[in-house]
């Protein structure tokens, strides 16, 4: 990688930095989410050094998405791994191999499964063995705690924190220790040239208002998580607030800040009895 930041002495080789571009058109620096159209959005993906943040209201699947990211991450090669301050790590793959699977956790959990959705089962939990991310439940010490985890697990390409209000520890107001965890966040995703996927819950209540699809004012921090961030996806399901329509699964993917690209969103669908999301394309 050109311009190494644990490598600030080394020149930047302007001449091999543009043949590489002409060989790989930037795959090389992009960490792809895994849902195309989301990647079309964002010029091929996030790239390594970024900070991404997901945002979306109570209920709307920011966990399922993130792990799904996750898991295509690692099924496309890529070494990643997931901090959940919500789940532990039998609950995490329970929750994996549910989603890879397409069977209910609950069937899962009961013995309950058909033959069929039994070999589906484990077909997944074999491609769960050979590529998993790191499933780990978020350490109490916060931001020190999973860097220290980290350090055993070198050329991570993808650090998911869900969420991120997780790490916080109380040794600074709320809004002030969220901003210095954006911070440090960041500062991860320069030094071990990865892409940080955050999940943030929202600051504020969306449900009055007209249009209750996540806004960048919606993030709370003091404004540093959409400061700090280099792309903000906000995910919106409109079964959420208008059940009476026929909107069921249908979701979409906003980009509200993309750093080096423009903004737009993407159509997903919602798959709730197995909390798995899919592209509209891959439908």
């Amino acid at each position: 990688m050109p311009n190494n930041a644990n490598e600030p002495s080394r020149p930047f080789d302007a001449i091999a930095w543009l043949e590489r571009l002409d060989e790989d058109g930037g795959r090389h620096d992009a960490v792809p989410t895994g849902f195309p159209s989301v990647d079309a959005l964002l010029n091929g993906g996030p790239r390594r050094g970024d900070l991404v943040v997901l945002a979306g209201d109570l209920g709307a699947g920011k966990s399922a998405l993130a792990m799904a990211i996750a898991l295509r991450a690692s099924e496309a090669g890529l070494d990643a791994a997931l901090f959940s301050g919500e789940l532990g790590t039998a609950r995490l793959f329970e929750r994996a191999l549910a989603m890879r699977a397409k069977v209910r956790v609950d069937d899962l959990r009961r013995g309950t499964l058909t033959e069929a959705q039994r070999a589906q089962a484990g077909t997944a939990a074999l491609a769960l063995r050979d590529r998993c991310p790191l499933l780990a439940y978020m350490p109490p010490n916060g931001f020190g705690g999973m860097s220290d985890l980290l350090i055993d697990h070198l050329g991570i390409d993808l650090v998911v924190v869900d969420p991120i209000q997780s790490l916080v520890t109380g040794r600074l107001p709320r809004d002030e220790e969220l901003a210095s965890v954006a911070l440090e966040l960041k500062g991860l995703a320069v030094r071990r040239e990865c892409m940080v996927l955050v999940v943030s819950h929202l600051d504020r209540t969306v449900r009055e208002r007209n249009d209750p699809r996540p806004q960048l004012a919606d993030l709370g921090a003091q404004g540093a998580l959409g400061q700090q961030a280099d792309i903000v996806l906000g995910l919106y399901r409109e079964e959420q607030y208008h059940a009476e329509r026929d909107v069921d699964g249908a979701a979409e993917v906003h980009v509200l800040k993309q750093r080096d690209g423009s903004l737009g969103y993407a159509d997903l669908f919602f798959y709730k009895q197995w909390v798995r999301f899919e592209d509209v394309v891959e439908r």
